[in-house]
């Protein structure tokens, strides 16, 4: 169910081409629809733009293929995180339209939509073991509408990789730092520009980054304004912040 979905549904009541207990049959599963084990939030996107996101990790294979069932009869993209490959092939024998992005470990029903608007997204990793959140960050901020630029392995080690793609840092509306260990990326793009920075700390790293903890509270005690930080390995919430951030203003 979309803003789409229901203007056209009210206009064909208005117009006559169906009755009231047909409409009524269409809105049956609205605003949510009672699996038993899950309750699918058919109204989000109609609140906030985007439809609900399936995160995979904790569900069963076969919880997971009957959400997507229900999900994808409304015809519109369909996106489930945090999903092994087994998830993704279970889906794919129901669903010849899934796409698995490996790295990002994403599922995706229905193609990617065109860019809503030209202004860009910048995703940033600080190292290549960083590269799976940061392109779950990517790839569900593409889903959103916006146009993504991937920038990677560009840590403070070596700050002059940073310095030597500063242009792309430049272009950006929004960007999206991923860092591990000392997570200390963040705070120098922060300092570089003059737009937002989503970031991301993740749990790679030896034994005293914590798991991420280590990240996480370098980001938040950064001294560059303009620094959100979200939590340990949300690579989706830093690319759905970004995304939100990018597409503001932007008729959906």
């Amino acid at each position: 169910m979309n803003k789409d979905s229901i203007k056209k549904l009210l206009q064909d009541v208005h117009d006559g081409r169906i009755d009231i207990d047909q409409a009524m049959h269409v809105l049956k599963g609205f605003p949510y629809e009672d699996l038993g084990f899950a309750k699918i939030d058919t109204h989000r996107n109609i609140r906030k733009g985007f439809p609900e996101v399936i995160f995979c990790q904790g569900k069963t294979t076969e919880q997971i293929v009957q959400i997507i069932s229900h999900l994808a009869k409304s015809e519109q993209t369909v996106m489930a995180t945090r999903a092994e490959r087994e998830v993704f092939e279970a889906i794919q024998k129901g669903r010849d339209d899934a796409a698995y992005h490996a790295e990002a470990k994403i599922v995706l029903i229905g193609s990617v939509p065109a860019a809503k608007t030209d202004k860009m997204v910048t995703v940033v990793s600080a190292g290549t073991s960083d590269i799976p959140v940061a392109e779950e960050a990517a790839v569900t901020a593409e889903v959103m509408g916006n146009p993504v630029e991937r920038l990677y392995d560009v840590g403070v080690a070596g700050v002059h990789r940073l310095m030597d793609n500063k242009a792309k840092l430049f272009h950006a509306n929004v960007i999206v730092v991923v860092a591990g260990m000392e997570g200390a990326l963040a705070s120098v793009v922060g300092g570089m520009v003059d737009k937002p920075v989503v970031a991301v700390p993740t749990s790679v790293g030896y034994g005293a980054s914590f798991n991420g903890i280590a990240a996480l509270l370098s980001m938040l005690n950064s001294c560059a304004p303009g620094v959100a930080v979200m939590n340990i390995d949300n690579g989706f919430g830093g690319g759905y912040y970004a995304g939100l951030i990018n597409l503001m203003g932007v008729k959906s």
